[in-house]
């Protein structure tokens, strides 16, 4: 049996081919599956568990029926659908998972997260997440009506196109210091994530030892996913 990863899918209905790959991938793959794992941006933009958004609904309905089959589908928070919350679990039944999560599967220790966190050189976007993760102003935000959220959604999307292109890939990407520190703080020797949209399999040295970054990409043009069997992870593009 197979343990899935996948993270930044941004569906949006602007993009109805990377939805139709998502449910197609749920039925083919998933479904015959120990679980799945989605860590962060399967969204392009999350204003609230009340949006209606018929695109989302079909994406939800989806999920539900995984979930009813008994497979376990797990979320981590992305920088796009932050504000995913319990009613969004209840109709779905996901695991809402912590943004750093360390799983153990297999007997290998590894730890999930989103991957923003550890782009600490954007000073920028840091200081926008420390601002939106903060329980009060998400709590502010959804007490505004739901025009008005989806219009500050649209603004800061469009604000974080901008801002891409004007910075470095160094600067867009992981902190090396970030990345060691994670690991020494979890203890563990293997990290998964996502956000960077630069699919790879990293090895380094961390104090000494031996340690492994495996990134997931995007599903902009194809598809990407981390099968976990028994003889490990394996990174992997999913033509479409």
């Amino acid at each position: 049996m197979t343990t899935l990863f996948i993270s930044d899918l941004h569906l949006d209905a602007g993009r109805p081919e990377i939805a139709e790959q998502f449910l197609e991938f749920l039925k083919v793959e998933a479904e015959s599956a120990d679980a799945l794992y989605i860590l962060g941006d399967l969204f392009e933009s999350w204003v609230g568990d009340d949006d209606p958004n018929a695109h989302y609904a079909q994406v939800k309905a989806a999920i539900r029926k995984l979930t009813d089959l008994g497979i376990p589908v797990y979320f981590m928070h992305g920088n796009r659908d932050f504000m995913i919350g319990d009613d969004f679990a209840a109709d779905t039944g996901v695991k809402l998972l912590p943004e750093y999560y360390v799983l153990d599967i297999h007997g290998t220790q590894v730890l999930l997260t989103h991957g923003d966190a550890l782009c600490t050189d954007d000073l920028e976007y840091q200081a926008m997440r420390t601002m939106t993760r903060n329980p009060e102003w998400q709590m502010m935000m959804m007490q505004k009506p739901l025009a008005e959220r989806q219009a500050f959604a649209a603004q800061a999307r469009a604000a974080s196109i901008a801002h891409g292109k004007t910075i470095d890939d160094d600067i867009s990407d992981v902190n090396a210091d970030a990345v060691d520190a994670s690991f020494r703080e979890h203890d563990v020797s293997l990290m998964l994530h996502g956000h960077t949209h630069r699919p790879a399999v990293h090895r380094l040295l961390v104090d000494g030892k031996d340690a492994k970054r495996i990134v997931l990409g995007d599903w902009y043009t194809q598809g990407s996913v981390v099968r976990w069997e028994d003889d490990g992870p394996i990174l992997s593009a999913i033509e479409r």
